[in-house]
């Protein structure tokens, strides 16, 4: 069995990675897929990468991230779906593997994206233009490794795929803080991290061993121990 290359997210690794992703641009067009589970660093880590990129090429690299195809927030309450938010039947799967397809192949024309807004809870269609000249297209997400149809055709749509882990304890800890910020209720927010997040983040963390390669995405924070025998919450807790 072939393991996947690991790097710290540190100057070292960072360097590495901003090398592999130059030489990909300089293919032509190729796309680069960022996985891992929610809270791992993985829209850190793109947005980084896009942004050192686009200093000395511009117009030629891209971030279309995955989220854009949550379902609607609406549809999702009217099947009772709500409080899985962010689970992969809670996207449009199909969609996404359509956009990457297009991507591949429309190399002559525009082609446009949507992107999720966590302060309207909601996804809005076309807010990303992909223009025609553009080399690497960067995309992350949960599910990129997925090993469930649809998302299983992702990774043969994709050049590398990026596994990004983070220390458990600091991921739950930005989650939550993440939820706080919308959901203004600490209770709601630890439900959200513990419950939801961390049962999706299972299914995501089989995909690290079919990565191109893994991104340490360490923290100095110190290690802490989970409470033993701790149940995942099915149900959010009374606002």
């Amino acid at each position: 069995m072939n393991f996947p290359l690991r790097l710290r997210w540190d100057e070292s690794g960072q360097q590495q990675l901003l090398a592999r992703a130059e030489a990909l641009l300089l293919r032509g067009r190729c796309l680069l897929g960022i996985a891992g589970a929610p809270g791992a660093g993985k829209s850190t880590i793109s947005e980084w990468l896009l942004e050192h990129l686009l200093t000395n090429h511009p117009r030629q690299v891209a971030l279309v991230p995955m989220d854009g195809y949550h379902l609607a927030h609406s549809l999702l309450e009217s099947r009772g779906l709500e409080h899985r938010k962010g689970a992969p039947d809670t996207f449009d799967g199909f969609g996404y593997v359509a956009l990457l397809r297009r991507l591949r192949s429309e190399t002559s024309r525009e082609i446009f994206a949507p992107v999720f807004r966590r302060e309207v809870n909601n996804a809005i269609a076309g807010a990303i233009a992909i223009p025609p000249e553009t080399r690497l297209i960067i995309t992350e997400g949960n599910y990129l490794l997925f090993d469930e149809a649809p998302w299983n055709e992702v990774a043969s749509l994709l050049d590398e795929t990026w596994f990004v882990e983070l220390q458990q304890d600091e991921r739950l800890r930005r989650l939550t803080a993440r939820h706080l910020t919308f959901d203004k209720d600490a209770d709601i927010a630890e439900w959200r991290a513990t419950g939801n997040d961390e049962r999706n983040a299972r299914l995501v963390a089989s995909g690290s061993q079919r990565s191109t390669l893994v991104i340490e995405h360490t923290t100095p924070r110190p290690p802490r121990r989970p409470a033993e025998g701790k149940q995942l919450e099915t149900e959010p807790p009374a606002s």
